[in-house]
């Protein structure tokens, strides 16, 4: 996949339209929109993305199940980090709508079942739908790929943020200039990282074995674009 990006990034390279916005979906999705960027120095590194949305929404699915409420009444799940089975669920900051009511979903879900079975439910599913069905869940992936360019195009809710795996400038200890997933809201085509969330410390010891993947992968990838393997 790697090898082949400076072939199929020769398009972007010549674009005259440097406001393009790039999703990038096959794996290793993250490192391949890296990949993309550094064959495409022209363009804005804020302009590459990589996506996440497939798990936000299965995440999302799986609280509003647990909770008796539709997917649509749950909003701010979080996935953090890499579009791998290192990914990070997050229910900390999310909430749901039940009866008109407006609550915090984190307390009225079960912490065992949060952290073993909600997450790893998460994170293998992709790997689960492929063992059982053989192919990959490709209207899934293509909903989700609908929902990001959306958002992304048209903006955000008010009070809602997404995951999208976007150019990381540090925050939340996330490692520099690699695309890690983060909870961002979206205007005028532009996206800003969600600032001031908590951060668990269940979750920052996961955040940490993510970022350490995509350092490798990312290693790996300009060793390659470079020549050296």
């Amino acid at each position: 996949m790697l090898k082949s990006s400076k072939i199929r990034e020769k398009p972007l390279i010549n674009t005259r339209k440097k406001s393009v916005k790039v999703l990038v979906v096959g794996n290793p999705a993250n490192t391949n929109a890296l990949v993309c960027s550094h064959y495409a120095p022209s363009i804005p590194k804020e302009n590459f993305t990589a996506m996440t949305r497939l798990d936000q929404n299965r995440a999302q699915y799986q609280v509003a199940a647990k909770l008796g409420v539709g997917v649509i009444d749950v909003r701010n799940v979080i996935i953090w980090g890499n579009h791998s089975a290192t990914q990070v669920p997050d229910v900390a900051n999310a909430s749901y709508t039940k009866n008109g009511e407006s609550k915090r979903a984190l307390p009225d879900l079960d912490n065992n079942w949060v952290n073993n079975e909600f997450v790893p439910l998460v994170q293998k599913r992709g790997a689960a739908v492929i063992a059982a069905r053989k192919l990959s869940s490709a209207m899934s992936a293509a909903k989700a790929a609908c929902d990001h360019m959306r958002d992304w195009w048209q903006g955000t809710q008010s009070g809602s943020f997404v995951s999208m795996a976007v150019i990381s400038d540090g925050s939340y200890g996330a490692p520099k200039g690699v695309i890690f997933s983060f909870p961002v809201t979206t205007s005028g085509g532009q996206w800003t990282i969600v600032q001031g969330l908590t951060v668990g410390d269940q979750v920052r010891s996961k955040l940490e074995l993510t970022a350490k993947e995509l350092l490798e992968e990312r290693d790996e990838a300009m060793a390659v674009c470079e020549g050296k393997l």
